[in-house]
């Protein structure tokens, strides 16, 4: 529910206070700058009175014309305003109703906690019916081993985090606790691009927490929220949706939290007309956040990944064997190489993977130095070349770009100004490129010369309406079609080669996210999912989310390109 949405008890001689009101809610909460007809429509007011309520929202600063394109946004002066709120801002104050909301909710502790001289330091608790995790208001905790203090140290000032990594007293409290600076920086960007911080038995037996940062004006976090459970009730099936109430929460608190910003909620599963049948789940995973399958020809498995629970997957679909390679820091795609076996994207960049092993060798870093970003999805293109995208790990920002990694290793840089780069793909003669921008909803199309890597024309093949969901991971069939993965839309589309939806397939999952053909004809469609920051009574209406999904549409996939790295 939006601000206008509330009910609202408007006194006598305020109506034309609360239309401007309403007017501000509307322009604030348009994804994107609204034209005067477009307001006018939203609003439901007659033209005169909304022409006066508007002119006189510009006259005091409150909302701002763009002449150029005829647009409307909010004004300086809120910026004006909102900095008068925050010298005065009491976080305690305003995140105690939060509190005990969420107290009552879960019928666990909660706390509000933040960073003073280097520990966690607890402001407030509000704790449940019952047995509870005690937690006193001046309790100090470290901050390595619990979940506030990590949400704390993903979210501040990257330096501030350096430093706190380079000191040796990360102190052992149980035989879960992690006590090395490497792993727990990949565990704090596995949280800034999660939103949340989990602590699994980390500084008490016997105690898991989750916790989100809340985030000041600038971005930088004013204090930590956290949920402490007994690992009897809260685990690793029910943790994960307590985290997405944390977020929520949080920017409840202050208008905005350390949380990505793909915090969408999935549509409301309505019935399509399919025109395929067979869908089946041929691995009820429950992945937080399944990505990236790759048919390997080679060895005649699918590899996938999940990226929030790091892994990398291989799976025979032929004895439904799902085998194993978890990592410790973030990977986001699988690329088969010649010699059977894979390269990965890593928060690192460009890996080989040792399934077996789980050691991974640096091959290249196409962004090196760019903390505040991630790789995302990637393909073996047309010439054997590495096509990786990448983006910020919040993805609050269009920081993201394009890059092509040949087989030595040299990186060329194709886009920027992308907000989550995402499906990839090639028409079969290779001369059209296909890549997403997922926040938008565009699948863009290039023109392309095989095997150079040379872009040009870069046009909108497809626009994905927001209230039918986002795009996401992408394929292409031997025909031209494009297959499309549509995070929260319960669907996986396929276009037409001239962008028109030709066929759609229902998901019994809200959050399909990547898909590829492979099997021995290359004829079966292969479809990952997520399950993370999904709340629990869409969990509930969708227990197979996370799962990995499989169906013969009719349609024959292009053949996996291969990569062959020329080691220096």
């Amino acid at each position: 529910m939006t601000t206008r949405d509330a009910p609202k008890n408007v006194p006598d001689g305020a109506a034309a206070l609360a239309k401007g009101l309403t007017l501000l809610d509307i322009i604030a909460d348009a994804d994107t700058p609204l034209r005067f007809a477009e307001l006018m429509q939203r609003a439901q007011l007659p033209k005169p009175t909304f022409a006066r309520i508007l002119k006189t929202l510009i006259a005091f600063g409150l909302v701002r014309q763009n002449k150029d394109q005829g647009t409307y946004v909010l004004g300086g002066r809120f910026l004006e305003l909102s900095h008068r709120v925050w010298d005065t801002f009491d976080l305690n104050a305003v995140a105690i109703p939060e509190l005990e909301k969420l107290c009552l909710d879960f019928s666990e502790s909660i706390a509000l906690s933040k960073i003073d001289q280097g520990q966690l330091l607890y402001l407030e608790e509000r704790s449940g019916a019952g047995l509870a995790v005690k937690v006193e208001v001046g309790q100090r905790s470290p901050l390595h081993c619990t979940s506030a203090g990590k949400a704390l140290l993903a979210f501040q000032d990257p330096s501030e985090t350096r430093r706190f990594l380079e000191q040796d007293d990360l102190a052992r409290f149980t035989d879960r606790t992690i006590t090395d600076a490497e792993t727990l920086n990949a565990d704090l960007t596995l949280t800034r691009a999660r939103g949340y911080a989990i602590s699994f038995e980390e500084h008490l037996p016997g105690v898991n927490s989750v916790a989100v940062a809340i985030g000041g004006p600038d971005g930088a976090p004013l204090g930590a929220l956290a949920v402490l459970a007994p690992s009897s009730r809260m685990d690793k099936t029910n943790i994960h949706p307590i985290g997405r109430d944390l977020i929520a929460a949080a920017r409840r608190i202050t208008g905005s939290a350390g949380a990505v910003a793909i915090n969408s909620s999935p549509q409301p599963r309505t019935a399509q007309s399919s025109r395929a049948s067979g869908l089946s789940c041929v691995l009820p995973w429950g992945a937080q956040l399944g990505e990236a399958p790759v048919w390997h020809p080679v060895e005649q498995r699918l590899y996938w990944v999940d990226i929030l629970r790091p892994a990398v997957y291989r799976f025979d679909p032929v004895t439904g064997v799902n085998e194993s390679c978890k990592l410790q820091k973030l990977v986001s795609a699988a690329l088969p190489c010649s010699g059977g076996g894979v390269m990965v994207a890593s928060q690192d960049g460009i890996e080989a993977l040792d399934f077996a092993t789980g050691a991974l060798t640096p091959f290249c870093d196409p962004e090196a130095g760019q903390i505040h970003n991630r790789l995302n999805d990637a393909k073996v293109g047309v010439g054997g070349a590495i096509w990786v995208g990448s983006m910020r790990l919040d993805a609050s920002k269009p920081t993201g770009g394009l890059f092509r990694v040949t087989a030595d290793g040299q990186v060329d840089q194709k886009e920027s100004g992308v907000t989550v780069s995402n499906g990839l793909g090639w028409s079969p003669d290779g001369k059209t490129f296909y890549f997403v921008d997922t926040i938008p909803g565009l699948i863009y199309a290039y023109d392309s010369v095989p095997g150079t890597g040379d872009l040009k024309n870069r046009r909108v093949f497809a626009q994905i309406p927001q209230g039918d969901g986002r795009p996401d991971g992408l394929c292409v069939d031997s025909e031209g079609g494009v297959w499309c993965a549509i995070w929260d839309g319960w669907s996986v589309a396929r276009f037409a080669p001239d962008g028109a939806v030709d066929m759609r397939i229902d998901m019994p999952v809200p959050r399909a996210t990547s898909l590829c053909f492979g099997g021995d004809d290359n004829d079966v469609l292969f479809i990952t999912s997520a399950r993370t920051r999904l709340p629990a009574s869409t969990l509930s209406e969708a227990p197979l989310s996370g799962g990995l999904f499989s169906i013969k549409t009719g349609f024959n996939g292009l053949p996996s390109t291969l990569f062959t790295p020329k080691w220096n």
